[in-house]
Parts: structure tokens; C-alpha cells; sequence
């Protein structure tokens, strides 16, 4: 099945700027636009509930000033992370903002839901739902979702254990539309990787932690600079699901990474987590690809070297 047209008119390379809890927000959006991938952010990320309103007007009146400027080169489209769980007391009210303002393309996580998928249907936007095995993948698309995010090993913060091929695999045998792949992308040839193995686009997160335009603090900004893949650790302790965090923020926080408990999955609050928890604000999320990012960059920045890559990796494997 062809990719919807939000998914590929717009795009300078096949990439989709994962959601970063507390550090996407309208600039770091809007640079990922601009510069020709798909931006997003969680509608969680907006505090109070009455922000969202404000930064979805901000988005939108930017990219659309954007596009009036550059008839030759307009923005990518923007995303927004919609939090399923029933832990999310505000998913009516920012899934009413999704609507008022339009918003073409919802990624849904945690929870697939059909009232969800209809709301954003209603106006023409699409639904991607995020995943991290094959069953999950079935019932979200029975339930309305017309694309899938892969979540597999090595994503950050919250991440499937399954190796991305595999994933791919068993989606691919059933399902032919819009498919993502997350989980350690953050180069060009990486980028190339997923779509030779079943996927549409990559869906790439911790790279965009270490921009100018990230909403995250400067310690931990390098720290994913200093990093590799052997300083992250895999634990359900902080939010009772499984995720990927860096050991160095483990350690700062007190205690041992290597030896972190078992945690209670029934008792997750994600809604919390974005506000007093330690998870996100001081147990720092990343994917196991951070070995690739060596600086501190502009998105923009970022964004042109992933396509040099990319582009560069296409034509190695095609004179081969």
C-alpha cells in the first residue's frame, strides 16, 4: 500500500522525530519541520493542559508563515504524541485540541483506543500507533490505526525487547500500510537499514535529545554526547514498563544501575512521571545508537547530516 501523502510529499529524507518526554517542545518541533522531517511532542509535554492550545496555535502559525516564505521548499508536517493510558486524565481535552486545530498526524501510545482513531479521522488526519510486538501491532490496526511504529531493542526511553528485524518480519507477513521503525537509527545508514528490512520510515528520538533546540538541560545533553551504547541500561524500575536509560543519570540520582529491582507495571503513572517522578526529568532516557552523535548541534544540523548519510550509504550499496 502507498504511503499517505502527509508521510511523503514533504519529506527531505524518510525520518519521523520521535516524541521526547519534557524535552520536544515548538522549537525543537518546528526546526525538525523546517528542516524537512516530521516533528513531534508529546500533548503532555504542554503544562498546565491549557499550553497545548497555545504551542498547537504556535506550530501551526509558524509553519503555515513558513511555507508562504518557501513555496519551493515547504515544512514537514508535525506530529503529536497522544498518551492512551488511563493514567492520562487530560486525553479528552488534548485529543479536542488535536481536533480544533487539525493536527495530521497523532501518535498514539499505550493504550489503542477507537474513539481515538475516529476523532482524528473525522478531520482527515492519520493515526500511527506505537508497538512493541506482533500481537499489539494486530489489535491496534483491528482497532483503527492506519500505520504502526515498531518499537524494537535499543530504542530510548520506552522500548520493546525484540530485535527490529525480527519485528519487521512477523508485522510485514499481515500488514502492508504505513510502517516505522525505532530502535538505535541515529545515522544514515541506519535510516537506509529499516527501509531495506520491511519499513517505511525511521522513526529517530535520542540524536535530537543532543540539539540546540531540545528542551533538555546541558548535563544531560552531553552526557549523551560522552556515551555509548554500553553506558544504557534496560529497567522497568521507574515506570513499571520497560525502557532504555543511561547509567551516568542512574548513578548521579544514587543508585546502581547494574543492580536496579523489578518494579509493579500496574502501578505506572505515565501522567506523573512527566511532572514529579524521577523518570525523564532526572533518570535521563536514550537509545542505544548514541555512539553516532559526537556534538551538540542545531536541529537543522543534525537533520542535513542524517541525509548526507543516507544518501551516501544508498549510493555505496547501489555501486556495490
Amino acid at each position: 500500500m502507498a504511503l499517505p501523502d502527509v508521510l511523503k510529499s514533504k519529506l527531505r529524507i524518510p525520518v519521523v522525530g520521535a516524541p521526547l518526554f519534557i524535552v520536544s517542545h515548538p522549537p525543537l518541533v518546528l526546526a525538525q519541520c523546517k528542516a524537512g522531517i516530521v516533528g513531534s511532542f508529546p500533548a503532555l509535554n504542554a503544562r498546565p493542559e491549557a499550553q497545548l492550545d497555545d504551542w498547537l496555535a504556535e506550530i501551526t502559525e509558524e509553519l503555515r508563515n513558513h511555507d508562504e516564505k518557501n513555496p519551493d521548499r515547504p515544512a514537514a508536517p508535525f506530529a503529536v504524541n497522544q498518551i492512551v493510558h488511563r493514567s492520562n486524565k487530560r486525553l479528552e481535552h488534548d485529543l479536542g485540541m488535536c481536533v480544533k486545530y487539525k493536527v495530521p498526524i497523532v501518535i498514539s501510545s499505550l493504550g489503542a483506543v477507537p474513539e481515538v482513531n475516529d476523532a482524528i479521522h473525522s478531520y482527515g488526519g492519520i493515526v500511527l500507533h506505537d508497538i512493541i510486538n506482533n500481537r499489539h501491532a494486530n489489535s491496534a490496526i483491528r482497532k483503527g490505526a492506519d500505520g504502526l511504529i515498531a518499537v524494537a531493542a535499543g530504542a530510548g526511553g520506552h522500548a520493546g525487547p525484540l530485535s527490529p528485524f525480527a519485528l519487521v518480519q512477523e508485522i510485514r507477513e499481515w500488514f502492508d500500510g504505513p510502517l516505522l521503525l525505532s530502535g538505535a537509527i541515529a545515522n544514515g545508514g541506519a535510516i537506509l537499514a529499516a527501509q531495506a528490512m520491511g519499513a517505511d520510515l525511521a522513526y529517530i528520538g535520542s540524536p535530537f535529545i543532543a540539539t540546540d533546540e531540545a528542551r533538555a538541560i546541558d548535563g544531560y545533553k552531553q552526557m549523551i554526547v560522552d556515551s555509548t551504547s554500553t553506558d544504557i541500561v534496560y529497567s522497568n524500575y521507574f515506570t513499571g514498563i520497560h525502557g532504555n536509560y543511561l547509567k551516568p543519570s542512574i548513578a548521579k540520582a544514587g543508585m546502581d544501575p547494574e543492580h536496579l529491582p523489578e518494579a509493579d507495571p500496574s502501578k505506572m503513572d505515565f501522567e506523573a512521571a512527566t511532572t514529579g517522578a524521577k523518570a525523564w526529568k532526572d533518570i535521563w532516557g536514550c537509545g542505544q545508537g548514541i555512539a553516532a552523535i559526537k556534538e551538540i548541534v542545531p536541529a537543522g544540523e543534525l537533520v542535513t547530516r542524517l541525509e548526507r548519510e543516507y544518501h551516501a550509504a544508498k549510493a555505496k550499496l547501489c555501486a556495490g
